[in-house]
């Protein structure tokens, strides 16, 4: 009787395993500008995109990431949030997407 109630104490605890943990996504940042491009990833790091360059990186679903509309001492805004959305190896064109975003807010 104990073994079966152990047995299945194992096996719930397994399943929460499985299924309460978060989907990673990799993906690729961009940055196809000639200025370097400060992000702030809260929990994951702070990165310093360079001039044309890519930057490979792994975020869990619900991971934010934010940058600096007014240089790296101004106040951060929000980019994006990982979601379902985003596919495996996606490349994501940061310079762009903040193009996007600042053109959107004027």
């Amino acid at each position: 009787m104990n073994l079966r109630y152990f047995t299945l104490f194992i096996l719930s605890n397994l399943f929460f395993l499985v299924i309460g943990k978060s989907q990673t996504i990799p993906m690729t940042f961009h940055n196809g500008s000639l200025k370097s491009i400060p992000l702030n990833i809260p929990g994951v790091m702070n990165p310093n995109l360079s001039p044309i360059s890519d930057s490979g990186v792994t975020l869990e679903v619900g991971q934010k990431v934010f940058y600096f509309p007014n240089g790296k001492k101004g106040k951060k805004e929000l980019l994006f949030e990982v979601d379902n959305t985003f596919r495996k190896d996606t490349i994501l064109q940061i310079d762009e997407m903040i193009k996007q975003k600042k053109k959107g807010s004027e």
